[in-house]
């Protein structure tokens, strides 16, 4: 069974119903990620694995929780309550599968607020960008997905901000790899988005996934 990496960085308010949303047998690696809310205390009492990344940034979180993991397949997701967890098996069984490579979760809004305007109108501008770089036909961005460890680490993804998920999709094609998406419900967050939140937010995310682009 597949290690989930959750990212985080003061989310104290959503780590239960995440964690309490974990398939059977998938394992959470929480990678906190200097959180000041007690986040890391929280997940410890709920039995998931604590993984301390000081380095700020979504990248440095993401790359400590793959050098963590442990299984052969492991699985990314936000841990603000967005996605739930139990759509993973939806994202995750193509690769153990074998029938793809990397998987990503394209986010489907039912519910209104749940992606503000402005990330949405960026997310869909940089799918856009990437589709012509890659020549993959990828709807979304997700930050839901799934691949093999081994591969991902082979990928070595240099960029540690919010640069890191559109790197791994970039050098993913750029090494032949088979990339799909498959639709999966997107929620509103608890709290507010450290990046899509705040059209500044969003705007450095855009500016880090453009530098990759760029190289």
């Amino acid at each position: 069974m597949p290690d989930v990496i959750l990212p985080v960085l003061n989310e104290v308010s959503s780590i239960p119903w995440v964690l309490g949303r974990m398939p059977t047998g998938y394992r959470p690696i929480v990678v906190d990620n200097g959180s000041t809310d007690g986040s890391a205390f929280v997940a410890r009492k709920l039995h998931a694995r604590v993984v301390a990344e000081p380095r700020r940034g979504f990248g440095a979180a993401c790359a400590a929780g793959l050098v963590a993991a442990e299984a052969d397949v492991v699985a990314f997701m936000d841990c603000d309550g967005s996605l739930d967890p139990a759509d993973l098996p939806t994202v995750v069984g193509p690769v153990e599968a074998g029938d793809a490579d990397l998987v990503l979760g394209a986010r489907v809004t039912s519910t209104r607020g749940a992606w503000p305007a402005h990330a949405r109108l960026a997310n869909r501008v940089l799918a856009r960008l990437v589709r012509r770089r890659t020549r993959l036909a990828l709807r979304d961005l997700g930050p839901m997905r799934a691949a093999q460890r081994a591969a991902l680490l082979d990928l070595a993804i240099r960029d540690r901000r919010f640069g890191w998920p559109l790197e791994m999709v970039v050098r993913a094609a750029d090494a032949g790899w088979r990339v799909h998406d498959v639709p999966v419900p997107y929620y509103p967050r608890h709290g507010r988005s450290k990046v899509t939140g705040t059209v500044l937010g969003t705007a450095r995310a855009v500016r880090d996934m453009a530098e990759v682009l760029s190289r």
